[in-house]
């Protein structure tokens, strides 16, 4: 017989102290829990018999890194009151840090029989779900250490594992769609020669594909499906599905980023959970304690209230909910030493009752935290439950996402109606937002594209979203994508249609570095990545979503030279807020240089504006509490169809101008000779010129 000790309540999870492992499970729910431990098929049964606070723990003696685990749950089934444990069930270990196999669906893992779903289904669903595996925490980090980078030098990269790395040449094979292929010098060469300072990456956390999409012959790409807060997904590491060699692989990844200066952002999911709705499967939450993991409804508790769009929103009103989040966050930062998180439909998170309540525990919990609070914190500011779209109203600590700014961009340059004031505003960091609460412009994630969506290609190059592959019926996905087609929709032979969507490409990837904010760049927009008018990628893992990476040179190179503009110069990346006032920090002025009046703003049909930024103005100090100054640069932006003649503001301003940039790729290094206070410039209908001072 096995020797079982009583073990300690905390920590929560399986952790292995060099002579045996502590398993400790919370449930309010259970009467009784089994470990249930695993040879290969075979399966041993071990009682938890010591409970202090709600929560079940034991000590093995022996048992080492690699065990493989799960536990059965013992306690009512009463759906009608929110119970659903079913010892027949095999559960994954919320707290379980690595993951072994794959979910193989099979009518045993639902909990209910089909005739009747208060009628309990006993049959065993040990044969079709994934192990938990206890993990050796030991790893060799050496002289690791978080980049930091500030916010306002910040250039993020929202990427993919899988989809960045697949089809990368300079990569092994053996390797590519891997944790240890993002860590690749090739992969990490590319990073840093094209700029990025962050990598954000989507789902990393263990998810699992949803049947109904796996019974099409899909599965979910993205991986927003958690079933493990704990785990790194298991199909990103290099020996495939085989367990724990995933987590010291994600380390290795880790370390070789920050080596390079890069920092390593996770997109997290802790708004909902794999298991769906009220007749979804039963794999770990919903069999340990429905009624504390999930919000039901208060008038019949059978049913789960769904604020993500994904059949349940986890209960963070209940103490150990909110645990588990913020025992998983502090891992992340401690153990694996990630760099920050964006979190994936957050408004969700701020709901106490029904409404979005910006002081709601959650992030009253992060703003105190000792060490979630230094690290980068970024909010998608909505979920899809009513009054979810909380734009600028998250608290100071945090960034945003910024809708706002993506589609007025967007608008802008398709050539929308009065859509240059808040275009104005969105270029300017979006004070309107963010400046009323003492927040500053790095408060706005600026991005023009991202996993969700068009990629810059298609956004140029189709009106209507093409989510055939989809299997839904073109159900699936936005309809409104702001997009414009330039002329023909789809891919075209027409040499006009195809230079304008170029430099439609560079007008919007020139807008978003220009900005004030934090950029993001979605990963391949800088190769001119299709998804053939996709605009909901989320099943597709194959070409269709991965990154290609035959290119255009000079497109790449452009890309490059705006983040070096950016990062050169700290007027295009201030950490204050413009002012204003005339030759003040910031000018406004008509293409023909007068100073922007009420009429010239109210005027909905214009579409054409000059900038004047002034790097003499820039008030506050650097970290060392040096002054900043800077150059000064004129943005002289056009619109509209035609070539428009801009005529350069007086000497006031600047008596000579040469060109930094422009969206045509004519530049100062392409015999453009220098241009004077007074002279007229010509600029071509939709494109944008920068001309920094001498």
């Amino acid at each position: 017989m096995r020797e079982v000790w009583p073990g300690e309540p905390y920590p929560l999870g399986a952790t292995w102290d060099g002579s045996g492992t502590n398993f400790a499970l919370f449930s309010e729910a259970a009467d009784r829990v089994e470990l249930c431990l695993f040879e290969g098929a075979e399966e041993t049964r071990v009682d938890l018999a010591e409970r202090d606070g709600f929560v079940w723990h034991a000590y093995l003696p022996g048992i080492a890194p690699g065990q493989r685990y799960g536990y059965r749950v013992h306690g009512p089934y009463d759906p009608a009151a929110g119970h659903l444990c079913n010892p027949a069930k095999l559960l994954l270990d919320p707290y379980g840090k690595a993951v072994e196999g794959n979910v193989r669906w099979h009518r045993s893992l639902f909990s209910y029989e089909l005739t009747d779903p208060d009628v309990l289904n006993t049959g065993d669903s040990a044969p079709y779900l994934p192990r938990n595996v206890v993990i050796d925490p030991h790893f060799d980090w050496g002289d690791d250490r978080p980049p930091r980078t500030p916010y306002h030098e910040t250039v993020i990269y929202e990427a993919h594992v899988k989809g960045l790395t697949r089809l990368h040449p300079g990569i092994p094979e053996e390797l590519r769609g891997t944790y240890a292929a993002l860590g690749h010098p090739g992969m990490v060469d590319h990073l840093r020669e094209l700029g990025i300072t962050a990598v954000e990456l989507m789902p990393v956390h263990q998810y699992v594909p949803e049947h109904a999409m796996v019974a099409r012959g899909l599965t979910n790409y993205w991986g927003y499906n958690t079933i493990g807060f704990l785990a790194p997904h298991n199909g990103y590491g290099r020996t495939g599905d085989s367990g724990y060699e995933h987590v010291p692989e994600f380390k290795t990844m880790v370390k070789a980023l920050h080596t390079a200066g890069i920092e390593v952002i996770l997109d997290v999911v802790y708004n909902h959970t794999a298991e769906g709705d009220h007749l979804g499967p039963t794999l770990s939450f919903r069999g340990i304690d429905n009624a504390a993991y999930y919000r039901l409804r208060d008038d019949d508790k059978r049913y789960l209230l769904d604020y993500t769009g994904c059949g349940n929103s986890l209960n963070v009103r209940h103490p150990h909910a909110l645990q588990l989040i913020m025992d998983s966050l502090r891992y992340w930062v401690l153990e694996m030493h990630v760099d920050g998180f964006r979190f994936d439909l957050a408004s969700a998170l701020a709901r106490e009752l029904h409404d979005v309540d910006r002081l709601s525990a959650f992030f009253d919990l992060v703003q105190q935290d000792p060490v979630i609070s230094q690290v980068k914190l970024i909010a998608e500011p909505w979920d899809v439950g009513e009054g979810g779209y909380q734009v600028g109203n998250f608290p100071p600590l945090w960034t945003e996402w910024n809708g706002k700014y993506r589609d007025t961009v967007r608008d802008f340059w398709r050539g929308s109606y009065a859509a240059m004031p808040e275009f104005a505003s969105r270029l300017t960091g979006s004070s309107d937002l963010y400046e009323r609460n003492n927040r500053r412009p790095v408060a706005s994630i600026n991005f023009i594209t991202c996993h969700d969506g068009f990629t810059l290609r298609d956004l140029v190059s189709y009106d209507d979203k093409h989510n055939e592959a989809n299997g839904e019926s073109g159900r699936d996905g936005s309809d409104d994508n702001r997009s414009w087609n330039c002329g023909a929709e789809g891919p075209t032979a027409d040499p006009e249609i195809n230079a304008l969507r170029e430099r439609q490409r560079r007008n919007l990837l020139a807008t978003l570095f220009l900005s004030q904010g934090v950029p993001m760049l979605l990963a391949g927009d800088e190769l001119g990545r299709t998804q053939r008018g996709n605009n909901n990628a989320y099943c597709q893992d194959n070409e269709i979503s991965w990154v290609h990476w035959d290119h255009s040179p000079g497109e790449l190179e452009f890309v490059r030279r705006l983040v070096r503009l950016r990062r050169d110069h700290p007027v295009l990346r201030r950490r204050s807020f413009f002012e204003g006032g005339l030759a003040g920090d910031i000018t406004w002025l008509t293409p023909s240089a007068e100073p922007m009046i009420d009429g010239d703003w109210q005027a909905g049909y214009a579409k054409s504006l000059a900038v004047f930024l002034n790097g003499d103005a820039i008030t506050e100090p650097d970290p060392r509490g040096r002054p900043v100054t800077d150059d000064s640069f004129l943005l002289l932006i056009n619109a509209h169809s035609e070539n428009l003649v801009f005529t350069l503001p007086g000497a006031t301003f600047g008596e000579r101008w040469e060109f930094a940039l422009d969206t045509t790729l004519r530049s100062a290094g392409s015999g453009h000779a220098p241009v004077k206070a007074h002279d007229p410039v010509e600029v071509v209908g939709r494109s944008l010129t920068v001309l920094r001072r001498l």
